[in-house]
């Protein structure tokens, strides 16, 4: 059993209404985007829609969409400062066996056949001994902080080929996978040895300030006019 805890409180600091505003030529926004994705995916079993918007959850009721239960989480779980440690506790009570894929609306390009390969990568992976899978953005250049680089040496090397820097992952919370069990022992959606999903540029765009959501309206559109 694989079920997808969508998270979609109400309001938002930086995008008025990010979910559910329009989005490029998807009247519905992001939403709209994600829970055709998810119903489309064929090894998500159950897609939970949890908000304290009535809005998003009026939509999730009349898209009509048979994978999709919804929840109307607390309002003190939906807070601008509600922390998500506090809602990774809470996903348990709502999600009662099997494994958990945790993604937000925020990712659109992130479609069915990612999700599919996700999951079929995480069933693989756990055979292996991870206990869960999370996706990342591989980063491979020079970074620096206010004291100097931070992931490599100028004494040996001042301006070396970033083919040769050790690479960092950014967590693109795109998606994390883990077992029900994972959630309650370990206090986390992920595990003690989790896999790095690590995936193109576009995939891992999140959508968290308003140049982002400009930006990924283009790119949608000349992804739809190809």
């Amino acid at each position: 059993m694989l079920t997808v805890f969508l998270p979609c409180r109400k309001g938002s600091q930086r995008i008025t209404d990010k979910n559910i505003r329009p989005f490029a030529d998807v009247e519905d926004g992001l939403l709209s985007i994600k829970l055709r994705q998810l119903q489309s995916s064929k090894l998500v079993d159950e897609v939970v829609l949890s908000s304290n918007d009535e809005r998003i959850l009026d939509f999730g009721l009349k898209s009509g969409y048979s994978k999709l239960r919804l929840d109307e989480r607390p309002e003190h779980l939906g807070a601008n400062d509600t922390s998500t440690d506090d809602v990774i506790k809470y996903v348990p009570s709502v999600i009662a066996e099997g494994d958990i894929m945790w993604t937000h609306v925020t990712s659109p390009f992130i479609d069915e056949k990612d999700y599919d390969e996700y999951i079929s990568t995480f069933e693989k992976k756990r055979r292996e001994g991870y206990d869960s899978l999370m996706t990342v953005k591989k980063i491979q250049t020079f970074l620096w902080n206010e004291n100097g680089p931070t992931n490599y040496t100028r004494s040996t090397e001042k301006w070396p080929r970033t083919q040769t820097i050790d690479p960092i992952y950014e967590v693109d919370s795109g998606a994390f996978i883990a077992s029900r069990d994972c959630y309650l022992t370990n206090g986390d959606r992920v595990g003690k040895n989790t896999f790095l999903y690590t995936q193109e540029s576009i995939k891992s765009l999140d959508i968290d300030w308003p140049d982002d959501f400009e930006l990924a309206q283009y790119v949608w559109q000349a992804l739809q006019n190809k």
